[in-house]
């Protein structure tokens, strides 16, 4: 366990550098990156990003992926974004519960599939992701709800500053330090490691995987859904396509924050710092006139290495184990 923490820690501290590092390349072309606002500008674009890598953080930790967490976005910020025109005056506490009960709710969908039919959940998690977009269709017809549709209430809220942050950046920094709360001082959060870790010693413990995963789901889809009424109250706009494609950067948050996708292993410091990472290089290169097409080539190199150094790190524990094996006997 020693050995393990020091991995994860030895991994965050690399990233960190490769963030500062990156930041302080950029500003030697454009100063102006390193200004404070501006720093808080990459910080509250990269929010909703944190926000659902948090939560896929659960879902990959206990051996599963959810790859629907952007179609739950857009379905559960359409729900609330049409809600707001016909209800205009509900506050905003309301939109807010509202949206984290339908997206635990979608959520659950998927853990129920994963945990009562034991469907793999790339597979689950790819036909609800279709399924959730059609939805948006089918209610929305087809039609966008734009800025003028909404109130002021609604759309004010994530933009609302308190000590120089939005509250989408204050509420991504609670979103953080809840799940860290979670996975390190509840039993829910250890089992989420031990089931994603050894999913057969988990059973001897005592741990029901399959209940443990659905929970991982229903927190991922929680944080969609608050993510979805967020994005769409920002932006403004609801329509069937928000965040088309939007969970391949959810999941390469968490690949690049040290998240083993065979289970068991992240942080949530590493979650946030991969998040960190994209979001940076999305909002940097442009400004120093670099091709959108090198950003997707330095995302997909930083993921190529990320799984790269997790498969060495599982080589090399597999040998301390043989080697310790070869000692007892």
């Amino acid at each position: 366990m020693i050995n393990l923490k020091k991995l994860i820690a030895a991994r965050e501290t690399l990233l960190l550098g490769v963030v500062v590092s990156l930041v302080l390349l950029i500003a030697t072309r454009f100063p102006g990156f390193v200004a404070p606002r501006n720093l808080a500008n990459v910080f509250n674009d990269t929010s909703p990003l944190i926000i659902l890598a948090l939560g896929q953080m659960i879902v990959i930790v206990a051996r599963c992926i959810d790859l629907s967490v952007a179609a739950n976005l857009a379905l559960t910020g359409m729900i609330v974004a049409m809600l707001n025109t016909m209800m205009p005056g509900l506050p905003v506490i309301v939109t807010l519960t509202l949206a984290v009960a339908i997206g635990a709710m979608l959520g659950s969908i998927n853990g129920l599939f994963v945990w009562k039919l034991d469907i793999p959940p790339i597979v689950v998690t790819l036909g609800t992701m279709t399924i959730f977009r059609g939805i948006i269709f089918l209610i929305s017809d087809g039609k966008w709800v734009n800025a003028h549709e909404m109130s002021q209430s609604f759309t004010n809220f994530p933009r609302m500053e308190l000590l120089g942050l939005p509250a989408l950046s204050w509420i991504a920094v609670l979103v953080a330090v809840a799940i860290w709360l979670l996975v390190s001082r509840t039993p829910m959060g250890r089992s989420f490691y031990a089931a994603g870790g050894n999913p057969h010693a988990a059973v001897y413990t005592g741990i029901n995987v399959g209940k443990t995963q659905f929970f991982a789901f229903v927190i991922s889809g929680a944080l969609a859904g608050l993510t979805g009424y967020l994005w769409v109250a920002r932006y403004a706009v609801a329509y069937v396509d928000i965040a088309g494609g939007f969970e391949l950067e959810v999941v390469a948050a968490c690949v690049i924050g040290g998240i083993s996708i065979a289970g068991g292993i992240g942080s949530v410091a590493g979650a946030v710092l991969g998040a960190l990472f994209l979001g940076v290089i999305k909002n940097a290169l442009p400004v120093i006139n670099v091709s959108p097409f090198w950003q997707l080539a330095i995302s997909g190199a930083a993921i190529v290495i990320a799984v790269a150094l997790n498969a060495r790190a599982n080589k090399t524990k597999g040998r301390i184990i043989l080697k310790n094996a070869e000692h007892a006997q």
